[in-house]
């Protein structure tokens, strides 16, 4: 070992680098990460297409954790639902209640008649006549913007028939997955008569290889209450991919009785 050391320390500079330069050699480079090419805004927009295509097949179901708040500006009211949603392809959504605060007008009357509407829309509803769709929409290039620190292409959105569950406005999709970021405008046919008009804005986050709405903000005006302002965040969602769910069925669990 001395005689080890000794030979190391009479070594001369040129062999000290060329040992360097071996053990140096014999590490494996690592490959910097690629970065996403730019999409056109055409490819963009097929991307996306395909991406809710997929979606629709694949996804089983779901849940999240759902917030919705309420408010009648013109009576101060307001109140706060937090509930668990669960969602199974394809007609099936359910609310269990976690915790309410807030008035019991604003319970009853705006935020229970939102969640039974949007049960019996997913219950009733056919998904292909309100999705964002080249069948039911014309598209029009906007230009690219920066929203959310993401760069995205804009497309204005004029529905082909006014239909209830379809708007009027834009939308936002990353310029380098074609994910879907953002969608607002107004809708083009009133879901109720009691309601006049509703504009919102909703945005949306990439979960795995599902997409979903993690905000939506609307404003509407109601011929009794008047103006309604409503927040609806959604999170912590769990998706179920149909492969999944096949095999629970395929191969359920069998527990033996005693």
């Amino acid at each position: 070992m001395l005689l080890g050391i000794a030979a190391a320390q009479e070594a001369s500079p040129a062999d000290f680098n060329s040992t360097k330069s071996s053990s140096a050699a014999m590490i494996p480079e690592i490959p910097a990460p690629v970065a996403l090419p730019r999409m056109a805004p055409e490819l963009a927009l097929q991307v996306y297409h395909g991406r809710a295509v997929i979606q629709s097949a694949q996804l089983a179901g779901y849940s999240a954790e759902t917030v919705i708040r309420a408010e009648l500006p013109e009576t101060s009211q307001r109140g706060e639902f937090e509930l668990q949603r669960h969602f199974s392809a394809p007609r099936s959504l359910e609310f269990t209640a976690v915790r309410y605060t807030g008035d019991g007008f604003v319970k009853s009357n705006v935020i229970t008649r939102l969640l039974q509407s949007e049960v019996e829309h997913v219950k009733q509803d056919d998904e292909s006549q309100t999705a964002i769709s080249k069948e039911n929409y014309k598209f029009s290039y906007k230009g690219s913007s920066e929203l959310n620190d993401r760069l995205v292409h804009v497309y204005q959105l004029k529905p082909k028939k006014k239909r209830a569950g379809l708007f009027k406005g834009r939308i936002y999709l990353d310029a380098y997955t074609g994910s879907i970021v953002r969608a607002e405008g107004g809708v083009v046919k009133s879901p109720s008569f009691f309601v006049k008009k509703v504009e919102f804005v909703q945005d949306y986050a990439d979960t795995g290889e599902f997409t979903f709405p993690i905000h939506i903000h609307s404003e509407a005006l109601a011929r009794v209450i008047g103006r309604t302002v409503v927040d609806i965040y959604q999170h912590n969602y769990k998706p179920v991919t149909a492969h999944v769910e096949t095999a629970r069925v395929i191969n359920p669990t069998v527990i033996p009785s005693k």
